[in-house]
Order: structure tokens, then sequence, then C-alpha cells
């Protein structure tokens, strides 16, 4: 059986029997109880809340919430939908906000320890004030599905981020910078980074991004970004 029908299998098993063994699921699915093991471990990366029960008695227990909030959504496509609705909230322009922040925090809760540490580093990211009338946006494009996960392993491990760049006259340029935060001026969404070759900041209109990569090797230190007094974090920042 391969990967993800044996990972389904886990789950139905899981949530039909309340409480299993890993000998018992290895049983079922024809497999090791290393792969089991290998398969809760990516089941739970998914979001999947799966609890250990050690001792006599005990197994593995699916927790039934995290079937109904984060089945077939990936870690990614996670923080895609808190990071979006935290941005629309912070802008004044998300309505239904109480449904929104009950759905979000079950979302939340459902993700591993150490992907939750990730989602908080990465809101706190980003920052929303407002867009100047003067800038034209009657040329903006659409985001590519690409730019988030590339951001996300960029921001997280200081790796540089590469991308081509289309600028308002339409001219095209390969940029090799480091991300720094996130800024939203509603609508308009920008990647503002340190850009080495320039030694300066520089803000990159996040429509115009194509083709975006992580660059592993060399990390980069984190920069204090000067922003304008209207701009602030859409979280609160710890002190």
């Amino acid at each position: 059986m391969n990967a993800r029908p044996r990972q389904d299998a886990i789950v139905r098993l899981l949530r039909r029997k309340g409480t299993s063994t890993v000998a018992e699921l290895a049983t079922q699915v024809g497999a090791s109880r290393r792969t089991v093991l290998r398969d809760i471990g990516t089941l739970r990366a998914q979001g999947f809340v799966i609890h250990s029960e050690p001792g006599r008695g005990g197994g593995l227990q699916l927790d039934p919430q995290s079937v109904l909030t984060t089945a077939r959504l990936s870690v990614s496509e996670v923080f895609a939908l808190i990071i979006s609705v935290s941005a629309m909230r912070a802008t004044g322009s998300f309505p239904f906000f109480g449904l929104a922040d009950a759905g979000l925090a079950k979302l939340e809760k459902a993700l591993p320890t150490d992907k939750i540490r990730d989602l908080r580093r990465l809101l706190n990211c980003l920052y929303v004030g407002k867009l100047s009338p003067r800038v034209n946006i009657s040329d903006m494009g659409t985001m590519t599905p690409q730019l988030l996960p590339a951001f996300e392993t960029a921001f997280l491990r200081r790796l540089h981020l590469r991308f081509q760049y289309r600028d308002a006259k339409g001219a095209e340029t390969h940029r090799n910078i480091e991300p720094q935060a996130v800024l939203i001026l509603p609508p308009l969404w920008y990647l503002v980074a340190w850009d080495p070759a320039r030694e300066d900041f520089r803000h990159f209109r996040m429509d115009r991004i194509s083709k975006p990569e992580y660059v592993d090797g060399e990390t980069f230190r984190r920069r204090h970004v000067p922003f304008e007094d209207h701009v602030r974090p859409i979280r609160k920042q710890p002190h």
C-alpha cells in the first residue's frame, strides 16, 4: 500500500476504534511498526492531533476535532488561511470576525507545537498600513501560490530568496534578497527585504514576483525595518 492510502487508512481506523496500538495499526494496514510510526509523524505534521497514551490499555488516539478542522489541509495551507484572515482583520475589512476567530483557534490548536511557533513568527513579521491614493493599482495581478511556501522557508530559516521581478514599466530582473517582513497596504502586498546588491531595503510588490525559491546555504541576520509612522504590526509585539 502506498503512503497516502495507508495514512488515510490509519486515520479511518483511529476514527472508528477510538484507541489503537501501533502493532494493531501495523497489522491492519499491512506495514511494519516503524512505517506506521513514520506515518503518524507525517499525519501530525499535516495537522492531525494524535495523542499517545503509554502503558497497559494505552495507545494512539485521534482528536476528533482535528479531523473536522484540518483533514486534507497541509501546514502551508493552514498558514495561508490564518495569515490571510489575520491580515484582513487587521485592515478592518473583515466581517464575522467572531466566527473566524473561533475557526482560527481550532486550526491553530490542531497544529504541532513546532508549527505553532513557526506560525507565530510568521504572523509577527506582517505589518499593515494605508496605501497612498497616488499609487496606481490598475495593473494589479495575482500572487503566485509558490510565494508563501518559499517565503515561509526563507524567513524561518533565514535563507536568501531569489525570484524574477517585473517593475512598473514591465522590465524584468532577477533578484536575490534577504526577506525581512511583509507589508500589507490594501489591496497590495509587499515583500520587504534587504537587498545585498544595493545595500538597502527594498519593497517588492508581491503580485509582480514570479518563480520564487529559497537558496540553501549562507544565512542572514534579522534587521530592523524602518517603517513609516502609519504602519503597525498585525499582531501586538511582545515586550
